[in-house]
């Protein structure tokens, strides 16, 4: 299997359409500064020593530590939720702050579906290699695995067949190994189960972000973003946020992708071409398409 096959895409960084995605995205800023402070000290490890050298006139002790953790973030929640765009956000705001370059190896999902058997670690073992071989002095690797559950599952399972559990083995091997890397190399694993992975990857993620739904305030932003130039006014945004809430739904809000690709397209669909789109038309279609279940 090679590495054209193995991976949906791969991207250079710094990129200007990742950027462009990030920053449109409602509440991204918020993730990548939960996330940034952690993530610098895994990536610009030279940068955390020669501060030690400077500021303290010796490597401190404690830095064995941090040093040693493991190049894994780990991001889990509901489908929707904005997990990869935030994930490739993530990684390019990084390099750009640090002046490097980057490759974001995303790992297909369409493969990992065909042949599961004994395929499973010959392509965990492909994935890596690739990574590795794009990590340099100046250039940041980041590998990421989508519905990493189907890969990193449990092995406490007694339905898991042993392809499955050396496959699990494999992933957790070579994530050891990219530690040796020294912060060249970054492994993002999304899911939305996260009670699933397995207890071992689980231990050694540096960094777990769990994404909510959007609250009232994102909501509304993404409301008032996506239908500039309407004449909804301000009180009709906030009605609109308050009848896609936890509250007016059995305490389940909308996703994103929810507001995005359900709601909004079959409001636009019901005001073509006659009609301008108002909020009595989206209000009958929130009534209409409710949000998708959580998944457990």
């Amino acid at each position: 299997m090679n590495n054209t096959t193995i991976f949906d895409n791969i991207i250079e960084l710094p990129n200007s359409d990742v950027k462009k995605r990030a920053d449109a995205l409602i509440g991204f800023q918020k993730r990548f500064e939960r996330v940034h402070n952690n993530l610098k000290l895994l990536i610009d490890q030279d940068g955390l020593i020669e501060w030690s050298n400077k500021y303290h006139k010796t490597k401190l002790t404690v830095l064995d530590t941090i040093l040693d953790r493991y190049p894994l973030v780990l991001l889990a929640g509901d489908a929707g939720t904005g997990k990869t765009v935030s994930a490739e956000g993530i990684a390019d705001n990084m390099v750009r702050e640090l002046g490097k370059e980057g490759f974001f190896l995303k790992l297909s999902t369409r493969v990992r579906g065909e042949g599961l058997h004994g395929q499973m670690g010959n392509l965990v073992n492909n994935a890596f290699d690739r990574l590795k071989q794009e990590a340099g002095k100046k250039r940041i690797a980041f590998l990421f695995i989508d519905e990493a559950d189907a890969i990193a599952t449990t092995r406490s399972t007694h339905q898991m067949h042993q392809e499955e559990k050396a496959a699990v083995n494999t992933l957790i091997q070579k994530i050891d190994e990219i530690r040796g890397l020294n912060g060249r190399a970054i492994v993002f694993m999304s899911t939305n189960r996260l009670h699933f992975i397995d207890e071992a990857i689980l231990r050694r993620a540096a960094i777990i972000m769990e994404f909510e739904r959007p609250d009232d305030s994102e909501r509304k932003e993404l409301f008032k973003k996506t239908l500039a130039g309407t004449d909804i006014k301000e009180k009709e945004f906030d009605k609109l946020s308050q009848l896609t809430g936890p509250s007016a739904n059995n305490g389940l809000g909308y996703s994103f992708s929810d507001l995005t690709l359900k709601v909004l397209p079959e409001a636009v669909a019901e005001s073509f071409p006659d009609k301008a789109l108002s909020f009595d038309i989206l209000e009958n279609v929130i009534k209409r398409v409710k949000p998708s279940p959580k998944i457990i």
